[in-house]
């Protein structure tokens, strides 16, 4: 008796001792390098490298940041600061070759270096969170361009959809812009415009960030998309020459010979069907095709390589164009706003043919997409064709590497994350309450106790 409590007093200090040096640690926010003399730290400060901003030291200079407003340009910013319209005239002639001050735009960031007296020394205007125009109102009058560093981080992100794959990304913490690139890498076996309820994915994608703040996805490395109860793996892979390609698990091509719908992402509004009722022309007929709605002036891709055999107005068709892909396949285009090719013209797969629009007997923007066979008029989304070329066997190997990393981590996504500290040590101590109030003769808390701690 007295050895078990002797034994329970013994891992009680043992609990005790775990959770003080935890929080006492735990309280220290610094490193060995920190705790250093005064004279060490002075030392370090002085070497301290000048704080930049745009390439450009800002010590002794005043910093002013605002967006550009509606109706703003770059004379009426500038004069603010007593920029002469000579100087600003100047300015604008030698800005020519590097960036036109015409296409400054209401809403985009700009920044003022001014001394301490007043006077403007740079000005800086951001098109974009990456790229910046510097302005040099020094006597020199200079302008040049620079981009900010961008880091790109590898990140991961799951989600089951309960309504649009766009939400769900966004819910997650993810870019929406990812569903576009799902589209284009399953874009021969999902139906990105029937997605159900239910279905599922799981993500490793880059994030580019620049000042720590996300600015878009980069490339997805690997998905795994579950669609009508069957799952999709996708694995990005590069070959030594910098071309890379979207493999599934057992190295086969992700790439087919058609994709599955002219349009990156929208919804099915009609299919083929061999009788339905006309919603221009108010009567029972046969629609040959598949409508793909979506906004006015969306872009149409070709849905696999060829020649322009027609491209023009016609009646009922509207704008539209055919491709003629071999002595098989025979596509066709309706319903566009405008047209982006000409006849006899090549076109790759993914290429833009056109714009959706509502031209012919159409009462909303969409593209009808018409697919034919051997000269029949087929439902394109019934038809399967043969994947693209499979891995290379000279890279086998290295894509088994990328393969089995990518699978490690796509498992992990969602896994149940590990207690924290004060976790453990609560449970701890409940397990230790335990022990003061179980019978003299049950080992058995005991000894999983202990089993904890050890």
């Amino acid at each position: 008796m007295n050895s078990k409590k002797n034994v329970l007093a013994l891992l009680v200090l043992v609990v005790v001792a775990l959770g003080a040096s935890f929080i006492f640690l735990s309280s220290f926010d610094t490193t060995p390098g920190e705790l250093s003399s005064t004279a060490e730290n002075v030392t370090v400060a002085e070497a301290k490298a000048p704080e930049l901003l745009f390439g450009l030291d800002i010590t002794d200079y005043l910093i002013e940041t605002s967006t550009v407003k509606r109706n703003e340009f770059l004379s009426d910013i500038l004069q603010r600061y007593q920029v002469d319209l000579q100087s600003i005239a100047t300015l604008s002639v030698k800005s020519k070759p590097v960036f036109d001050v015409r296409r400054i735009a209401a809403g985009r960031d700009y920044t003022v270096f001014r001394k301490k007296t007043g006077e403007p020394v740079y000005f800086i205007y951001q098109p974009d969170p990456v790229n910046y125009v510097v302005y040099d109102l020094r006597d020199t009058i200079a302008v040049y361009k620079g981009e900010k560093p961008v880091d790109t981080k590898v990140e991961t992100v799951a989600g089951v959809i309960q309504s649009s794959l766009y939400e769900t990304l966004e819910a997650n913490g993810a870019s929406p812009d990812l569903a576009v690139q799902l589209a284009e890498i399953y874009g021969w076996a999902v139906n990105f415009y029937r997605i159900n309820r239910g279905d599922s994915f799981k993500l490793v994608y880059e994030r580019k960030y620049v000042d720590d703040q996300p600015i878009g996805p980069g490339r997805i490395q690997s998905a795994v998309f579950g669609h009508n109860g069957k799952e999709y793996q996708a694995y990005y892979f590069e070959t030594e020459d910098g071309k890379g390609a979207y493999y599934d698990e057992n190295g086969k091509s992700l790439r087919r010979t058609f994709l599955k719908a002219p349009l990156k992402y929208s919804r099915i509004s009609s299919r083929y069907t061999k009788r339905r009722f006309h919603p221009v022309l108010g009567r029972w007929k046969a629609h040959l095709g598949t409508d793909f709605a979506a906004p006015h002036g969306t872009p149409i891709v070709a849905t696999a390589a060829g020649v322009v055999i027609e491209s023009r107005y016609a009646g009922g068709n509207g704008n539209y164009v055919k491709i003629k892909h071999d002595n098989v396949y025979t596509t066709q285009y309706l319903h566009m706003s405008r047209r982006a090719v000409r006849k006899g013209q090549r076109v790759s797969q993914g290429q833009v043919i056109g714009y959706v629009g509502s031209t012919g007997l159409a009462t909303g923007p969409h593209v009808c997409y018409r697919f034919w066979k051997n000269g029949r008029q087929v439902d394109a989304l019934a038809q399967v064709f043969p994947p693209s070329e499979p891995i290379q066997e000279k890279y086998r190997t290295a894509f088994d590497q990328v393969l089995h990393a990518h699978q490690e981590m796509l498992a992990a996504i969602g896994a149940e994350e590990k207690q924290s500290n004060l976790e453990v040590y609560g449970a701890l101590a409940f397990r230790v309450e335990q022990l003061f109030e179980s019978p003299e003769g049950d080992d058995r808390i005991l000894d999983g106790f202990s089993a904890q701690i050890l």
